[in-house]
């Protein structure tokens, strides 16, 4: 069917189009998603549904259907791809959010989401909690409220029994950390409840947390030879991604700062003038202003002219492909320091992301003398205890300093 048949179609193509030259896509998007946007369109027709009707299970449908011409078989996994890609870019510029929340399929879930609202509502108002922390609330919330769906239990009606079941279902798996992390979360949807009158007593204070002791753990590193090598080899990838990346690793090694803190650096955080640089710490939310140092300079002013797409937006780093805009707060830094480093032959045990190189750095500072205060003003600390914790690191200064066993004494 030819284009000129179907002008039905090309108010809603020309919307897509619009939108793909807007932000920049490449040449695969420009020739491909329009192509894919008309055969679900027609698809829709056949099937006499509107757009606004569309849900992810209608688009699984639909790519189930599609065979390649002249074949019986099914799309290839990369032309699913393509095609759900475009599917969904239409529906974006079309109906402005998608996938649609899904409606409550009963008035306990619609009870559950209003708890929910108003939760939220609380910690981002009156509380001032970071969007990361109230996700991770939000994401126990609908665990708790949904287990007691489950098992038949309401606000009014939850035991200390069912807490333990709750706590001990959840805790399988996890370290002491982490289950005292998650019970923090409970008695935070616990103290809501009762506060929303939901909940006859506050069952809250009467959780027990596992006990965790200050610097207790040992926090993961990477040796600095190994920094090294990665930086070196990184220093070499003149690619738009390798310009990037070598800024985020300078300002890592450099600095010690959270990946958070990188990610809402903006343009006007970077003093040329005045050579310094402000940071927005992640964890406590207080500002500092860091001395802007020659090499992490160097390397973001050579992403900047070089390897930075043209873009309005107002953040220091971008994503390297269409569409151009700001790293958001759930981007993983993780895998930019992990595949760096497995370029060079470096695989480290355990989680050694963006807050090994921060370690790392406080080594460093430690080993050239630098007062624990300094550390911690550097790091964002707010107090010296945090900054403690990485005495643990200096193994080589502790060793120095280590008594003689007297002879004749078994080791």
């Amino acid at each position: 069917m030819s284009r000129s048949s179907e002008p039905q179609f090309e108010p809603l193509l020309e919307r897509l189009r619009a939108h793909i030259r807007e932000e920049r896509y490449g040449k695969c998007a420009r020739a491909g998603y329009p192509y894919a946007a008309r055969s679900f369109l027609r698809y829709l027709e056949r099937r006499g549904q509107s757009l606004e009707e569309v849900t992810p299970a209608d688009v699984d449908r639909y790519l189930d259907s599609r065979r390649l011409k002249g074949s019986h078989r099914p799309y290839p996994k990369q032309f699913r791809r393509m095609h759900r890609a475009a599917i969904k870019m239409l529906l974006r510029v079309i109906c402005g959010r998608w996938p649609p929340e899904e409606a409550p399929s009963s008035a306990e879930e619609r009870a559950d989401r209003e708890v929910i609202e108003r939760y939220e509502a609380w910690m981002r108002d009156l509380r001032g909690l970071s969007p990361n922390t109230r996700r991770h609330a939000r994401a126990e919330a609908w665990r708790l409220l949904g287990w007691m769906r489950d098992h038949e239990k309401t606000a009014a009606t939850l035991s200390m029994a069912d807490l333990d079941v709750y706590i001990a279902w959840r805790s399988g798996g996890k370290r002491r950390t982490g289950v005292a992390e998650m019970v923090s979360r409970v008695r935070g949807v616990l103290r809501h409840l009762y506060r929303s009158s939901l909940m006859p007593v506050d069952l809250s204070g009467e959780i027990t947390r596992p006990a965790i002791y200050a610097l207790e753990g040992i926090p993961s590193t990477i040796r600095a030879e190994d920094i090294q090598r990665a930086l070196e080899a990184l220093k070499q990838d003149r690619t738009v991604l390798g310009r990037r990346d070598y800024a985020i690793w300078m300002l890592l090694v450099s600095y010690g700062l959270r990946a958070g803190e990188i990610k809402a650096l903006t343009l006007s955080d970077l003093d040329w003038r005045g050579e310094r640089l402000k940071i927005r710490h992640a964890k406590t939310g207080a500002y500092s202003e860091l001395p802007l140092l020659r090499a992490p300079a160097d390397a973001l002013l050579n992403y900047l002219r070089y390897g930075r797409p043209a873009s309005s937006a107002r953040g220091v780093f971008l994503r390297a492909q269409a569409p151009y805009r700001a790293l958001n707060p759930s981007t993983n830094l993780y895998g930019i320091v992990m595949r760096r480093l497995a370029a060079v032959g470096v695989r480290p045990k355990g989680r050694c992301g963006p807050h090994a190189l921060r370690h790392a750095r406080a080594v460093s500072l430690l080993r050239g003398g630098v007062p624990l205060k300094v550390i911690g003003d550097v790091l964002g600390h707010r107090s010296e205890r945090s900054t403690a914790v990485y005495l643990k690191l200096a193994t080589e200064d502790l060793r120095s300093v280590a008594l003689e066993l007297p002879s004749g004494v078994a080791s």
